[in-house]
This record gives structure tokens, C-alpha cells and sequence, in this order.
């Protein structure tokens, strides 16, 4: 085993509201399973976590794709089940030599990291937004309180998402290639998490788990293992 590092994007799609609220339930199932897993984990912005340990990309590399979930959201008055989606993209880091960066290419923004009530967690401009101008890539980081420390990590994760763009257009030059992430449509889907009937549904491989409320607080291992 070799100890790894992956970034995990996840980003709310169809479903409004009750997608937001489900990307943030699938960005802490995967820091809980990161936590019992032994692994260091943290968030960086951008509903991105970086994770490292013991074989983090190749444990987790099939979690890219679109996750379904079907509940009754906290908002619904009348008790309809809802369909909401949200992506995950798992990226490995990639070393400088791997792929090259133009710094001219760069646009670099400063800014105060917040907490989650609004207030400054710094006097001075720490957090990093980094724009790739001829892709449009915008990637974020917040987590550390140097921002020289922000900019590496703002790089690396740049790296990491020029090389996902790379691999894509590989991938497109091959027949029948569909996205592993999924544009985010409800049909687009690898797992499906089903409140009302207690049970997860990985559809690559047609197999079901249940104690759903398990999986949600990181007990991933089964679901890991059997799609690996």
C-alpha cells in the first residue's frame, strides 16, 4: 500500500434546494468515513475535501459519478417523496511534472475565508480563488491560514482537474463514451440512496445494501469493496 492524496468535488444538480442539502450530506459521509478510516481529511472550499492515507485514490476513484437520493426533504409540507441528484468527481494529485501550467494562464483572486455565521476567521486576504483563463477553471481554497499555503493547494487541485480534462478528451476519442461524472440528470446515476425504503443501490454492479442511515454516517466499506 502507498499513502495517497484525492480530491473529492462534490456539486448539488437537479433537485434545487434539496440538492445543496444533499451534496452537504455526501461531503460528510465521506469526511466520516475519512475519520474511521484513520485517513486526514479536510475541506478547501468550493465543496471540495482533500483526503490522504493508505491507497485513498484507488479505494475511492469509483465514487465519481452522479448520486441519487430519494427522500422526503425537511421543507416538504405535504410528505412527497423527492428526486434530487448531486455529482462527485474524485481526482488523484498530480505531480508538476505530469501536467504543465503556464503561469500567464493564472488569475489569481485574494479574499477572507468566513466561517459559516459570516465572520472573519482572518484580518488579511488568506483565501485563494484561482482561475485557469483558457478553460475556465475555477478552483478555491480556504483551509489553510497562510495564504501561501492556499495557493499551493489552489494549484494542486488545478493540476489534479487539467488532468480529469485530459483523461476526458482521451476517453472521447474511443467509441460509445459517455462522462464517468455525469451531467447531474436525474437518469444519469451509478448509486441511488432511498430514504423510504432504507436502502442504497449501486446500479453498475445491481447490488443492494440497507441501513441507510449507516452508509450516510461513513460506513462505506461493503459499498467500497464490492465496486472496487
Amino acid at each position: 500500500m502507498s499513502i495517497q492524496k484525492a480530491y473529492i468535488e462534490i456539486r448539488p444538480a437537479a433537485g434545487g434546494d434539496e440538492a445543496k442539502i444533499w451534496s452537504s450530506d455526501l461531503m460528510r459521509m465521506y469526511l466520516r468515513y475519512a475519520t474511521k478510516s484513520g485517513w486526514k481529511s479536510s475541506t478547501i472550499g468550493g465543496g471540495t475535501i482533500v483526503v490522504s492515507g493508505e491507497s485513498v485514490f484507488d479505494i475511492l476513484k469509483n465514487e465519481t459519478g452522479v448520486h441519487r437520493v430519494q427522500r422526503t426533504p425537511v421543507t416538504e409540507k405535504r410528505g412527497r417523496i423527492h428526486t434530487s441528484t448531486a455529482t462527485v468527481a474524485v481526482l488523484p494529485e498530480i505531480k508538476k511534472g505530469e501536467i504543465n501550467i503556464n503561469p500567464n494562464d493564472l488569475e489569481w483572486q485574494f479574499y477572507r475565508a468566513s466561517t459559516q455565521g459570516g465572520q472573519n476567521v482572518q484580518k488579511v486576504s488568506t483565501a485563494v480563488r484561482l482561475t485557469h483563463k483558457p478553460t475556465q477553471i475555477v478552483v478555491t481554497s480556504e483551509q489553510e491560514r497562510r495564504q501561501e499555503q492556499n495557493r499551493k493547494i489552489a494549484l494542486d487541485l488545478l493540476r489534479a482537474k487539467l488532468w480529469e480534462r485530459q483523461e476526458e478528451k482521451k476517453m472521447q476519442e474511443m467509441a460509445d463514451y459517455r462522462s464517468p461524472i455525469g451531467r447531474g440528470m436525474r437518469a444519469e446515476k451509478i448509486r441511488t440512496y432511498n430514504f423510504p425504503q432504507n436502502r442504497v443501490t449501486d446500479h453498475r454492479i445491481g447490488k443492494s445494501w440497507r441501513n441507510l442511515d449507516s452508509i450516510i454516517n461513513g460506513d462505506l466499506d461493503k459499498i467500497l469493496e464490492a465496486t472496487r
